[in-house]
């Protein structure tokens, strides 16, 4: 009975230990004693609780934005890769400090022998040739690549939410035009209608107004479908059933060219500057030289895995057999030199310097196609500035020729023909007017995101182009 008794004590024990153990564990693994995420921006697209999407009111381009990126489930993924790679960074650290583990065993055998052993060990690693930091050093240059990787991302979807906005609006703005197209040519058609029942027209006159009107019907039709498809796109880029109406803010009522002054401030500036700032902030790019750097990094760790290792190493026994109890301890320094391991740690640094290559080559093509894309973005904009300015002339040119037919045919001066030509016209000039503004405002948003800086005060209005 006393032998079952010791051994029942010596269980309590040991699973007292146990609980310690597992509650100091669960506290470590529950928190972040390196502080590896402390240097994480936090943000709308990081891994924060979203509100709902309130749309009882309009929703304006910097709220587009925001509840893009706070309900997309792609900011979500990589704000998770980001923090997993944050953790790697702490596993690595964790190889500068000692292994502590402890050791208990119990048996109870017939007729009434008990055996209980207790042991605690540490190792501590002392010197390996620069391993450990070789591979810290990856490990953080890898977390700056998935971090920058995560601005991209979010850069990718910022510039798409931008492209849903400003479609949405160009949809309703239109919808609009074809309205007011519709109504030209039916008050059109109520013109020439008048003038063949008083015998002033022809039925030709007639029949050409009938024919206008019903083509500008189709296109009103045309339009309001247009419209919902755009909404229905923003509505799911925003997290939502595409079936959800989700209201806009109503874009500037801009008619004027935009200013030289203001809008060509960026066109005097160098391309090759432009291209290298680029170079300095695109997260892609930032990216893929972090990458290289830890492939550099991990071809050190390779070479530095084939050297000799120094460790520190302490233990303390204490065991009890048959009622007698022996203690022993010990501490010393521990030496291991790899002599021949079949030639693996010489395959696994070609392979790490293949590895470099491969990153290095990498890097330079994304260096080329910021260019490239810089270069595009540059050159878009540009065209889509002098568009705008040139459609707002065609604009004004084809109300007052429409205006004029009109007056001349009400006057019985004209014809219909000069009427339909002039309402077409307009109604073109209206629709590449509205096409000329979304081109624009989706170029400068381009152009930002390919200049790594696209931001919403990237995108606010030039009041004095409006």
């Amino acid at each position: 009975m006393p032998a079952r008794n010791q051994t029942l004590a010596f269980l309590v024990h040991i699973t007292a230990a146990n609980l310690v153990v597992l509650a100091l564990s669960s506290n470590c693994m529950a928190s972040d004693p390196f502080s590896t995420e402390s240097g994480l921006r936090h943000g709308t697209a990081r891994n924060e609780p979203c509100a709902e999407p309130r749309l009882d009111h309009a929703l304006d381009l910097a709220s587009v934005v925001n509840l893009t990126l706070c309900n997309n489930p792609q900011t979500r993924e990589v704000w998770a890769n980001t923090r997993a790679q944050a953790a790697q960074v702490g596993v690595t650290q964790a190889g500068y400090l000692p292994s502590i583990s402890a050791s208990a065993t119990g048996t109870q055998n017939s007729p009434g022998n008990s055996q209980r052993n207790l042991g605690l060990n540490l190792s501590y690693l002392l010197y390996d040739f620069g391993a450990r930091a070789a591979n810290l050093e990856s490990a953080r240059q890898l977390l700056t690549s998935v971090s920058a990787t995560e601005d991209s991302t979010v850069q990718t979807l910022f510039l798409t939410a931008v492209q849903n906005f400003y479609q949405t609006q160009a949809a309703i703005l239109a919808l609009e035009a074809a309205v007011v197209s519709e109504r030209a040519a039916q008050e059109s058609l109520a013109i020439a209608y008048a003038r063949y029942q008083a015998g002033s027209a022809t039925p030709a006159d007639k029949l050409a107004a009938q024919t206008a009107y019903s083509q500008t019907t189709l296109n009103r039709i045309t339009a309001n479908g247009a419209v919902k498809i755009a909404q229905g796109n923003l509505a799911n880029m925003l997290g939502l059933d595409a079936s959800i109406h989700v209201t806009l803010t109503e874009p500037p009522a801009s008619r004027a060219a935009p200013s030289d002054g203001e809008n060509m401030k960026l066109f005097e500036q160098s391309i090759t500057e432009l291209i290298e700032e680029a170079r300095r902030n695109r997260p892609d790019l930032l990216a893929a030289e972090a990458t290289l750097k830890s492939a550099l990094a991990l071809a050190d760790a390779a070479r530095a895995a084939a050297k000799p290792t120094v460790s520190l190493t302490a233990a303390d026994n204490q065991s009890n057999s048959a009622g007698l109890t022996s203690h022993a301890s010990s501490m010393g320094l521990s030496l291991s030199v790899p002599l021949f391991t079949g030639y693996a740690p010489t395959y696994r640094i070609r392979a790490a310097e293949a590895q470099i290559e491969t990153r290095r080559a990498q890097m330079e093509r994304i260096r080329l196609q910021v260019a490239l894309d810089v270069w595009t973005a540059y050159q878009n904009l540009i065209t889509a500035t002098q568009n705008k300015r040139s459609t707002a002339d065609l604009l004004d040119s084809a109300e007052q020729s429409e205006r004029m037919a009109l007056g001349r045919y009400k006057a019985g001066a004209g014809i219909m023909l000069d009427v339909l030509n002039a309402q077409t016209t307009l109604a073109s000039a209206r629709q590449q007017r509205i096409q000329a503004n979304l081109n624009w405002n989706i170029s400068r948003a381009a152009f930002a995101q390919a200049m790594g800086n696209l931001t919403t005060n990237s995108l606010l209005p030039d009041k004095k182009a409006q």
